[in-house]
């Protein structure tokens, strides 16, 4: 994961983006589900890719929802103030696919990721409104509605 020095960074991106109070325990389950979550988008992406007899994913072949896309534009304006990109660079390591990945979805990543994250704090709060610390419970239910829709 990422350094220690990080870890007041993502304490403070999930407070910005839902109020959230997370620890270190909360940090080693986000960075397995943004791990995941990358993998389960470039899986599908090298489908499509390969469904068009090509042999590098490209930025058009990721199922990047309207949604998604809305929350990796919030990240952006979000992160300027925390600077969590270049520690999520670091954290979105492509996993080893049949497929190249293009130039432009390696330079994406960290922002499909913060999009990631983004939509995972603000989830806690809508299947919970009044949540701050998270639990293992409150984890695995977020975790199963990704699982679910992406």
């Amino acid at each position: 994961m990422a350094e220690v020095m990080a870890v007041p960074r993502f304490e403070r991106f999930f407070r910005t983006a839902a109020g959230l109070d997370v620890d270190k325990e909360d940090l080693r389950r986000y960075s397995d589900f943004v791990n995941q979550k990358l993998y389960d988008l470039l899986v599908i992406g090298q489908a499509h890719a390969k469904a068009n007899v090509r042999d590098v994913v490209e930025t058009w072949d990721l199922p990047i929802t309207k949604g998604l896309q809305e929350c990796i534009h919030r990240f952006r304006d979000l992160d300027e103030d925390i600077e969590l990109k270049p520690i999520l660079e670091q954290l979105a390591a492509l996993p080893p696919l049949d497929l190249s990945i293009g130039e432009e979805v390696r330079e994406r990543l960290p922002e499909i990721v913060g999009g990631l994250s983004l939509a995972l704090a603000r989830t806690f709060t809508i299947l919970d409104p009044g949540l701050k610390n998270p639990r293992t419970e409150q984890w695995d239910r977020v975790i199963c509605v990704f699982r679910l829709l992406l």
